[in-house]
């Protein structure tokens, strides 16, 4: 499994801030509307119900927020980057301004939990956030994301 399994060009947000996680996740089900077809209402109240079990900002200003959806054929993801950084109530207790979002079928299993951990160790190399957070070029930033997920495959 690769970035570019889950992860589509057009799945690729840069906004100025969100007032809060819950508007964050309306853009999230906006964005996954659009380039999935996922009902919008669906897409958030799955994100909120799996924040309120522990809050899925894994510090260094990352969030993965995650949730299994029926209905789903594979795992599929969305990428936004914050300009303004954004209370997440992450582990580090530091504000998120890169939020990783994936979405898995309600049977997706081992495949979830790869994905997870393919962002998680894209997301944890600190030249790659660097390198997304000085951009504001969506295909920049899935080039970026792309490539990292490459060189880590090499």
């Amino acid at each position: 499994m690769t970035i570019q399994d889950i992860l589509p060009v057009t799945g690729i947000k840069v906004i100025a801030a969100a007032s809060s996680k819950k508007r964050l996740f309306h853009d999230l089900g906006d964005m996954a509307d659009t380039c999935f077809g996922m009902d919008h209402t669906a897409v958030v109240d799955a994100l909120l119900e799996r924040e309120s079990l522990g809050p899925t900002g894994v510090g260094h200003g990352v969030a993965l927020p995650h949730a299994r959806l029926p209905g789903l054929a594979q795992v599929c993801g969305l990428f936004i980057r914050l300009k303004k950084p954004l209370d997440f109530d992450a582990v580090d207790r530091q504000p998120v301004d890169l939020a990783f979002a994936l979405f898995a079928p309600e049977k997706a299993g081992v495949e979830h939990l790869k994905a997870l951990a393919l962002i998680s160790r894209t997301l944890r190399d600190e030249n790659v956030c660097t390198k997304l957070r000085s951009n504001e070029d969506p295909s920049t930033i899935y080039t970026i994301l792309t490539e990292a997920n490459a060189a880590q495959a090499a």
